[in-house]
C-alpha cells in the first residue's frame, strides 16, 4: 500500500478540474487531479468548440490538451482512468484510495466529477454523438445554419432551445413521446406561434442512421407503430442532465433532489475542507466557461483554506 500527500486533491479532470489545477499549481500548492475516465470530460465530446473567449475556433479535445498541458507546465499531477476504491472526507485530513493499493492524503478536496445529458440509449447514439447529435444548443446551434434538424423533449429546456435554435436552422421538430408537454405555458406559446417549428407527438426516436455523420433518424408513432424514416441534418437532446454523484452516496456531502452538490458562495460544500466545482453542483447553465469559473473560484478558495489551516498549524508550535 502506497501512501502520497498533496495539499489539494481535484477529482474530475473537465474544465472545472484542470482550471482548479492550474490555479493551485500555479500558487505552489501541490496539487494532483485524479479522473476515473479520460481528461477532459464532456468537453471532448465537443466536436467543434467557436463560443470559447479568445479563441476563434478549436475542438473539444485539443481545447482539453492545451488546459492539460498549462496544468502540467505548473506541476499540478494528474493521472486518469484510475479507479476510486474509498474516501474519507470527513476527517481533517482528506483521504482518496485509488484502484485498491495507493491511498493520498490532502488537506482539501475539490470535487469536479461533472454530469452527462440523458441519452436515449439507441442505436446509433454513440456513434453520431458530435456528428450530427448534440445535447447543447449553445455550443452547437451556428454549425446547423438553414439546416433540417430535430429536438428531442417536452419539457422546459427542450422547448426554449427548439425556440433558440430557430435562430439558425431552417426547420425545427419537436419530437415528444406524449401529447402533452411538461414544460410551462408561456414555453409551449412561444414554441406553437413559431412559424419554423414543428410539432411530431406521440412518438420516438429509435434508430439513428448515416455514414460519416448523422444523415437520418427512424420515428416510430408510438399509438400506431408505424415507422418511417426522416431526413436530417442534426437532432439535440434534452431530455434531462444527470451530475456524476451517484460515488457521494453515504459520503455525507449534501446533495440536492436531483443529486446535485449543493454548495455556498465560495463554492464549499457542507464539510469544511471539502469544494465543488462545475456541473456536479447545483446550476442552472452549464458551459465551458462557466465551470471554467467555478473551478477559478473553488481554487481561490481552497487556496485560502490551506493557508489559513497552514498559519493555524505555525501558531501552535
Amino acid at each position: 500500500m502506497q501512501d502520497q500527500n498533496y495539499d489539494a486533491i481535484i477529482l474530475g479532470g473537465g474544465p472545472a478540474g484542470l482550471t482548479a489545477g492550474i490555479y493551485l499549481s500555479r500558487a505552489k500548492l501541490k496539487t494532483l487531479i485524479l479522473d476515473q475516465g479520460i481528461i477532459g470530460g464532456q468537453m471532448v465530446l465537443s466536436y467543434e468548440i467557436a463560443n470559447y473567449p479568445g479563441v476563434e475556433k478549436t475542438t473539444g479535445f485539443q481545447l482539453s490538451n492545451t488546459m492539460k498541458k498549462q496544468a502540467i507546465s505548473f506541476g499540478c499531477q494528474i493521472q486518469s482512468n484510475v479507479k476510486i476504491t474509498s474516501i474519507d472526507f470527513e476527517s481533517e485530513t482528506k483521504k482518496i484510495e485509488v484502484n485498491g493499493n495507493t491511498t493520498f492524503h490532502s488537506k482539501a478536496i475539490i470535487i469536479a466529477t461533472g454530469g452527462k445529458s440523458r441519452s436515449l440509449n439507441i442505436d446509433g447514439e454513440d456513434t453520431f454523438k458530435g456528428k450530427g447529435i448534440s445535447y447543447c444548443a449553445t455550443c452547437d446551434g451556428d454549425f446547423f445554419q438553414d439546416k433540417k434538424i430535430i429536438v428531442v423533449g417536452g419539457g422546459n429546456t427542450a422547448l426554449e432551445e427548439a425556440v433558440s435554435l430557430t435562430k439558425y436552422a431552417k426547420k425545427v421538430s419537436i419530437v415528444h413521446q406524449f401529447d402533452n408537454f411538461q414544460a410551462l405555458e408561456h414555453a409551449v406559446e412561444e414554441a406553437e406561434k413559431n412559424e419554423k417549428i414543428e410539432f411530431v407527438l406521440e412518438s420516438r426516436i429509435t434508430e439513428f442512421k448515416g455514414d460519416d455523420s448523422l444523415k437520418s433518424v427512424m420515428i416510430e408513432n408510438i399509438n400506431t407503430k408505424e415507422v418511417r424514416e426522416k431526413s436530417i441534418d442534426g437532432v439535440f437532446i434534452f431530455i434531462g442532465y444527470e451530475a456524476n454523484t451517484n460515488f457521494l452516496n453515504n459520503k455525507c456531502i449534501k446533495l440536492n433532489q436531483w443529486n446535485e452538490i449543493e454548495v455556498n458562495k465560495n463554492l464549499q460544500t457542507n464539510i469544511e475542507g471539502v469544494f465543488a466545482a462545475g456541473d456536479a453542483c447545483q446550476k442552472r447553465y452549464r458551459q465551458i466557461t462557466t465551470a471554467v469559473s467555478d473551478g477559478t473560484i473553488s481554487a481561490l478558495n481552497t487556496a485560502e483554506y490551506i493557508l489559513s489551516k497552514k498559519g493555524k498549524l505555525a501558531e501552535s508550535v
